[in-house]
């Protein structure tokens, strides 16, 4: 049962480490073939391992010739030969123990002819301990429509995910972690005319429509490296003064533009959909209307699918809202103030029934408290079928460590 194993991989000196790890957590590595488009610059060797020409195929690319992550990823899928399972990975990544064998029983196990398994995967850092990786399960959410109307996702976790026992159905498919039958290869190939943004909700809604189902793993089997931070990327290196054939933004640009019209006007075709669905019937399933970028509050909330039957004008009761949460400083705990990981942000209905998430983290976390103002401001646009009415700030310490929560009535606003 061979294993097809996609990696594209930009300037990436965790492409040997990434290796390293799936051949040694691999219940049978032999079983094993690598696709890889190495795309690096002048400085950087072509790694050791590349010389067993009987396990690894690699399109050897000067970093001046890449042309993004999905031109990457169609080039490799050339270099399939027929292999029963394909699996799509980044980079940078690390394996659990077994993860081959893991993925086969649970494809077997899906009630589908045609699974893909798929998940953002929790974070590692590299050089980390292995036992800072978490071994809770994870899926992909929705997370916002772009104003070139690109739905984007984020990750989550699996709702007492370490009691699953089963794959569960999946609304969307993650670029760094794909899994399917090596049928795919030839029914949904990449698109290599698509740069980065829209790249998973057009696979997503093609491979459906071919006939394929989506699954979450149970158990965490793979961690990705989310940060970036690392390494160089293609929209480093690809700027209008780079000798390069054009800048990453005209071929996003054109990117965006292919995108919004696929799905303004679904077709057929190489890169198109397939015969089995319709892009309503996808629609349909995952709770979202593409024309009116709006999605159902089953869809928000992360249940699992297929969405319940609803009311074909659905849409027309979904609206934008925009909420303000203001805070005093003396509400929070001081380790909320002084070395907190994130602030849990949601917002509830009338019921208590979370209706919106998104935290506070990162850059706006770190420019919310360098404010030095007593009152703190956090505000929030989202759409739903139902009334705000409440909100929750719940901190969690570097430590992880839930911390007290702060609550509050709403007065929303329509948008």
């Amino acid at each position: 049962m061979t294993i097809f194993i996609s990696i594209a991989s930009y300037r990436d000196p965790e492409l040997v480490p990434t290796i390293e790890s799936c051949l040694a957590q691999a219940r049978w590595p032999d079983q094993l073939r690598f696709g890889i488009c190495w795309q690096h610059g002048d400085d950087e060797a072509m790694p050791a391992r590349f010389a067993d020409s009987r396990r690894f195929r690699v399109l050897d690319v000067d970093w001046r010739e890449a042309k993004g992550a999905c031109w990457a990823r169609a080039a490799i899928m050339s270099l399939w030969a027929g292999e029963e399972h394909f699996l799509q990975i980044d980079s940078h990544h690390r394996f659990a123990r077994d993860w081959d064998a893991k993925l086969i029983g649970y494809a077997a196990a899906c009630p589908s002819d045609k699974p893909i398994l798929t998940t953002y995967c929790p974070m590692y850092v590299p050089g980390a301990a292995d036992d800072e990786l978490s071994d809770e399960p994870t899926r992909i959410d929705f997370d916002y429509f772009t104003e070139d109307g690109i739905a984007l996702f984020k990750p989550g976790f699996v709702a007492d995910g370490r009691s699953v026992t089963r794959p569960l159905r999946a609304r969307f498919i993650s670029g760094h972690f794909l899994f399917a039958p090596g049928s795919l290869v030839d029914e949904v190939p990449y698109d290599p005319g698509v740069y980065f943004h829209g790249e998973e909700i057009m696979l997503t809604v093609r491979a459906f429509t071919w006939g394929y189902d989506l699954f979450h793993p149970p158990e965490v089997l793979l961690w990705h490296e989310y940060s970036r931070q690392y390494r160089r990327k293609h929209w480093d290196d690809h700027v209008e003064e780079a000798p390069v054939e054009r800048a990453w933004h005209r071929r996003d640009a054109d990117s965006r533009d292919q995108v919004r019209r696929f799905f303004s006007a679904p077709h057929d075709g190489p890169f198109g959909c397939g015969p089995q669905r319709r892009v309503a019937d996808y629609e349909a399933y995952a709770g979202l209307s593409f024309r009116h970028r709006v999605v159902q509050d089953y869809t928000w909330q992360g249940h699992e699918p297929p969405n319940p039957p609803t009311a074909a004008d659905w849409a027309d009761g979904v609206h934008a809202w925009r909420v303000a949460i203001d805070l005093d400083r003396e509400q929070l705990p001081a380790a909320a103030l002084d070395n907190a990981a994130f602030w849990y942000v949601g917002v509830h209905d009338a019921c208590g029934v979370e209706i919106h998430r998104r935290d506070v983290a990162g850059d706006e976390l770190r420019g919310l408290l360098a404010s030095g103002s007593q009152r703190l401001r956090i505000e929030r646009g989202f759409q739903s079928g139902q009334t705000p009415a409440s909100w929750t700030v719940w901190p969690v310490s570097a430590q992880e460590h839930w911390l007290e929560q702060v609550t509050g009535r709403i007065a929303p606003v329509l948008t």
